[in-house]
């Protein structure tokens, strides 16, 4: 594996996320959605923004974690700071910028928790900038790995690619949305691991990924392209994984959902953890696939119970059952 990935649970693991850290509206419809009136259901506002989950779940985790993004100087960035802090990340280089309001990200889940629109308002990444990249480089330079979410600007992306390459510390990518999905096509060969949803890596491969097969030919493809480990999750029939010398299907573990949000960032996180730590990829992603049916259930983006226990102990249920 790229990068010299340590094997060991100790203070030497760490992990540098960068990505956006947003506040999260979301409206969960208790009627089907009729367009042009309101209908009843419950409104939540939580933490969120993919790269700040990730790096929640990862502290959540054990893992020493550190953020690199950007807040507004108002009350939503203070929050977001100090509930990040709270968790176990390392928010002392988040740039807090008053030209810019804090990120945010508006939902609406059907009667169902499926999501049927969505809208983010993410332009304070552009103050994530190659300049403030370079004055971080110490941290890059000694993270076990890097997890990255695809609001960063191309210049940035671009810029944080060429660090990890010089320093030969292993990248791993969450595709974010199919509209950002694009920006990390140039710089697939230099991925360790993407997390792509069906619609992300259709965006990604340029070609459809409506079933279980397609999917794992694309997964195949974007390790042909040079990543070294692609999933590729499809909602409730699991996933399906691809290295240059395995490849396979996992399926979703059956719980009641109460919230769809996060589930994919505590997927991506806890295989991060799991391959840190020297588990098999199979078992890494198993891992994951426990992970994100802990987060379905939760109302929060990120379960506040998360821990190595639980997800052991829900893998064990679901093998019991």
């Amino acid at each position: 594996m790229r990068g010299g990935i340590s094997s060991n649970l100790d203070d030497t693991v760490s992990v540098v996320v960068v990505g956006a850290a947003a506040m999260d509206t979301k409206g969960h419809a208790l009627e089907p959605l009729q367009p042009g009136t309101s209908i009843p259901g419950h409104v939540r506002v939580s933490v969120g923004g993919v790269g700040r989950n990730i790096a929640e779940n990862l502290a959540r985790l054990g893992l020493q974690t550190t953020l690199l993004s950007a807040v507004g100087d108002d009350e939503a960035g203070r929050h977001l700071l100090a509930q990040a802090r709270s968790s176990g990340v390392n928010v002392d280089h988040v740039l807090v910028n008053s030209g810019h309001a804090t990120a945010a990200y508006l939902a609406v889940l059907d009667h169902e928790g499926n999501l049927s629109v969505s809208v983010a308002d993410m332009d304070i990444t552009a103050a994530v900038t190659p300049r403030y990249l370079y004055h971080r480089r110490r941290w890059l330079r000694q993270a076990s790995m890097v997890a990255i979410d695809a609001n960063l600007f191309p210049e940035t992306l671009a810029a944080l690619l060429r660090q990890t390459r010089k320093y030969g510390v292993p990248i791993c990518a969450d595709p974010t949305s199919t509209s950002l999905a694009p920006r990390l096509c140039p710089h697939l060969k230099d991925l360790y691991m993407i997390t792509p949803n069906a619609l992300e890596a259709e965006a990604l491969c340029g070609q459809p990924v409506r079933d279980r097969d397609e999917a794992l030919v694309a997964a195949k493809f974007l390790v042909g392209l040079g990543v070294e480990i692609a999933i590729i999750t499809l909602a409730d029939q699991g996933l399906v994984y691809a290295t240059s010398e395995e490849s396979g299907h996992i399926p979703a573990i059956e719980c009641e959902i109460v919230d769809l949000t996060g589930a994919g960032d505590a997927l991506t996180a806890t295989v991060i953890f799991g391959l840190l730590n020297d588990f098999p990829v199979d078992e890494a992603v198993r891992l994951g696939v426990s992970a994100a049916a802990l987060t379905l259930q939760c109302r929060e983006t990120v379960c506040p119970d998360l821990s190595l226990d639980s997800l052991y102990d829900r893998q064990v249920d679901h093998l019991g059952g």
